[in-house]
């Protein structure tokens, strides 16, 4: 993808997200990798979001509804009823049939087979990239490392308008991503390999993907 249709396709994102109905709450956007680092063209645009969880009650009783109408438990708890009356078709559920708000997230805020990669998780990138590094330290399984190197450009409704001059401008300056990984405290002798396994578990990525992460 060439780096100015990435960075448009993130202005539509943040703009769907300010004027529509998400199917849950979303604080921050971020954006992070090839098109933070200002390559161009990017392999792959990865976008990071960060949801709030629906409060305690929210339609909880139009579960059943969506139930006899699509076979998709949580409506009303894990995912807007609002969004789901207005969005039927774009309703996805996980393996256990349950609504999956990171999946109906990508369908709303996506197109089809564009290689960008969706990660959406009720913590903050920041907190989020530290608590991947320690679980994949922990058990060896480096190509779970979420890259640190991000631009954070929307958050609790606010655009940053500097972050995406500097994005378009290719201003920010980041190390490479072992370095990265060493400034977050992995051993020296071991960034390389993680940030190898980083690499080829995105170069197996194929079309629009999408991960959900709860913290």
């Amino acid at each position: 993808m060439e780096r100015s249709a990435a960075i448009q396709r993130v202005e539509e994102l943040v703009e769907t997200v300010e004027n529509d109905t998400m199917p849950v709450p979303v604080r921050e956007i971020w954006v992070y990798g090839d098109v933070a680092l200002g390559l161009d063209p990017i392999d792959r645009l990865d976008v990071y979001v960060t949801k709030d969880i629906l409060l305690r009650g929210d339609d909880a009783d139009r579960e059943g509804d969506f139930v006899d109408t699509h076979s998709v438990k949580g409506i009303g708890k894990t995912v807007r009823a609002e969004w789901a009356d207005d969005h039927p078709d774009l309703i996805r559920a996980n393996d256990n049939g349950y609504a999956a708000p990171e999946k109906c997230l990508a369908v709303h805020l996506l197109p089809e087979n564009e290689p960008v990669h969706l990660e959406v998780c009720n913590s903050s990138f920041e907190d989020n990239v530290t608590q991947r590094l320690r679980g994949a330290m922990a058990r060896d399984a480096y190509e779970q490392i979420l890259d640190p190197r991000g631009v954070c450009l929307w958050v609790d409704g606010q655009r940053s308008t500097e972050a995406f001059r500097k994005l378009r401008e290719s201003e920010f300056a980041f190390p490479t991503l072992p370095a990265a990984l060493e400034m977050l405290g992995m051993d020296e002798e071991k960034t390389d390999s993680a940030a190898d396994a980083v690499e080829s578990y995105r170069r197996r990525q194929d079309g629009t993907t999408v991960r959900g992460d709860v913290v």
